[in-house]
């Protein structure tokens, strides 16, 4: 049944020429790379706490999704059948399982995380519902590309959608009780590691097609060591910045925002090059897992230290 929809998808796509492929690539590979970008916004200019809720919620999921991956996994639609041809170079260049979709499982938390902080407000409803709508059409994307089942998404949806639940009952506690968020922030990292130490010792699936390896478990998990570190490198840029900074959102002010602007266009600079520059020096897995820490810090501590100093706010 779900290779009988990408199927009949791509007989659509193949009908109009790959019409709106282009559009639906783009898309998904934003929400993977400059997605983030919204969010830092929010957080350092609009309200901190709102843009820690979704990149909370945000790394937590993508965690979570990459253990399920390796966990499950379950081969690309492609590989199950070579009737599928995927859109654009997925077939060289698949950098993980297929179950849940990756794309899927960054959009989800995020686009939705920031739907619900915007529905709160008396103006911006209809910032939710674009966000919402932009969030179906990516997890669309997927099946459309040819590169996942209907399953793969609804898994994504999900697992976005539980770490949004997740993360919004820890903020209530630490609401109640500030003092235990150093013990939330720990426990993601025990978590993270143990979950690494998990990626590195499995024994992943070696099956051969005529004497050929069908799916290269060390490719499959380039993604997870990248996604995991996330995590961690998340609740260690926290607490540092927490600990050590503590900076306050700039506001919706001129300084504020052109400050803001600043910010995301240093971290779309680094976005460009620093993953291709951490995997140069360290490869493929750790080089990703660098990556990680890079962007993470500089989003959640490092740029805030610098609004800091800028608006020469005191710690608190």
């Amino acid at each position: 049944m779900d290779i009988s929809y990408l199927l009949f998808l791509q007989h659509i796509r193949n009908g109009l020429h790959d019409a709106g492929s282009s559009f639906f690539v783009g898309l998904s590979t934003f929400s993977v790379t400059y997605l983030f970008l919204l969010p830092a916004f929010i957080y350092w200019c609009m309200s901190k706490r709102k843009g820690l809720y979704v990149f909370a919620s945000a790394y937590l999921c993508i965690a979570m999704s990459a253990i399920v991956k390796l966990i499950a996994c379950v081969y690309r639609p492609w590989v199950r059948d070579p009737r599928v041809i995927p859109v654009g170079d997925s077939l060289t260049r698949a950098t993980g399982y297929s179950l849940p979709s990756g794309h899927v499982t960054h959009a989800t938390p995020m686009y939705g995380g920031m739907a619900k902080i915007f529905w709160a407000g008396k103006f911006t409803h209809w910032l939710s519902i674009f966000f919402i709508g932009i969030l179906l059409l990516t997890a669309f994307s997927r099946n459309y590309l040819g590169v996942h089942t209907p399953q793969d998404v609804i898994v994504g949806i999900a697992l976005g959608i539980l770490a949004l639940w997740i993360v919004e009952c820890i903020f209530k506690e630490i609401d109640k009780q500030p003092e235990h968020e150093n013990y939330f922030l720990l426990a993601g990292i025990v978590f993270g590691i143990l979950n690494l130490l998990f990626v590195i010792y499995k024994p992943y699936p070696l099956d051969y097609v005529d004497g050929k390896l069908l799916v290269d478990p060390q490719l499959m998990t380039n993604d997870a060591y990248k996604d995991i570190s996330y995590l961690i490198a998340f609740c260690a840029a926290r607490y540092t910045e927490r600990k050590w900074i503590s900076f306050e959102q700039t506001g919706l002010n001129v300084k504020g925002i052109l400050i803001g602007l600043l910010g995301l266009v240093l971290a779309a600079l680094l976005i460009a090059v620093g993953e291709k520059a951490c995997i140069h020096f360290l490869g493929a897995h750790w080089g990703r897992a660098l990556y990680a820490f890079v962007i993470v810090f500089y989003i959640i501590a490092g740029y805030p230290a610098v609004i800091k100093w800028l608006f020469k706010q005191k710690k608190k």
